[in-house]
């Protein structure tokens, strides 16, 4: 039987980052998973670098497959994804940025929940802690699951895209700590869609098409991952869990060319 998770990571020139992510995982709890990383830096690879290759290299001796490799030209982050996507072979893919750092428990958390909801996708909001006293309490509102997840209509500019907010800055830290959520029983609630730590029913994902809306795209745009997660949260519903467990670097953005914004340029659906 093969890893019931492929983590798959796009990168592109932050090699020392990318280390720093591959270590997170060596911790993680869960197993089996495999990890894909797919690199559109161009001269000297990622995985040519000392710190990256060590990374992987324990990764491997400890059971956890690991595999890099270059994908050239850039023509955009969907798809890159679309790409990513096309070499999962697991039943679940966790797409995961390339400047984030996980606890321990985060994946098994995130396999259990969605086995538990039966959704499209279960993911982890990204906490900056460098926010960490900017308490934001007009960005805090979060509202919570009751009962098993269910498919959801969202709209950009729609008063539940307004969740969004919630995935800025420490926002998530604040709210965790103030519903006292824990690890050993994460709290699913409703999202606009979540960055950086996504895990994918990968079937539902293809089902839904996947990010092969990238032919429709020009390479310089953003948003890829929101419209995906909209068209699965449409049909087969999403959430997010807290704690939240992952951790962005904070790192500027590779993501630099911005002029076509996904959702609003192909719709929902």
């Amino acid at each position: 039987m093969g890893p019931k998770v492929d983590v798959l990571i796009p990168t592109y020139r932050r090699p020392a980052a990318l280390a720093v992510t591959l270590t997170s995982l060596m911790a993680q709890t869960f197993q089996p998973f495999r990890v894909v990383v797919s690199d559109q830096s161009e001269g000297e690879s990622a995985a040519s670098r000392g710190e990256v290759k060590a990374a992987l290299r324990v990764l491997g001796a400890t059971g956890r497959a690991a595999e890099a490799h270059t994908h050239l030209p850039r023509q955009g982050m969907a798809e890159h994804r679309d790409h990513l996507l096309g070499k999962a072979k697991a039943p679940y893919v966790l797409f995961l940025d390339d400047d984030v750092v996980l606890e321990p428990w985060v994946l098994q958390r995130l396999v259990e929940t969605i086995e538990q909801q039966q959704c499209g996708f279960v993911g982890c909001g990204l906490i900056g802690l460098s926010y960490a006293e900017d308490v934001r309490p007009d960005e805090q509102h979060v509202e919570l699951w009751d009962g098993r997840v269910q498919p959801e209509h969202v709209e950009p500019g729609s008063a539940e895209w307004e969740r969004y907010k919630l995935h800025n800055a420490a926002n998530l830290l604040h709210v965790q700590r103030e519903l006292g959520a824990t690890p050993d029983k994460p709290l699913p609630y409703r999202v606009a869609w979540v960055g950086g730590c996504t895990l994918y029913d990968a079937a539902k994902l293809r089902d839904c098409g996947g990010y092969e809306f990238w032919r429709d795209l020009p390479p310089d745009h953003a948003g890829e991952d929101v419209l995906a997660q909209l068209r699965v949260m449409e049909r087969y519903g999403g959430c997010g869990i807290l704690p939240s467990g992952a951790y962005h670097q904070e790192l500027p953005t590779t993501v630099t060319m911005r002029r076509v914004d996904a959702p609003r340029a192909l719709g929902r659906v």
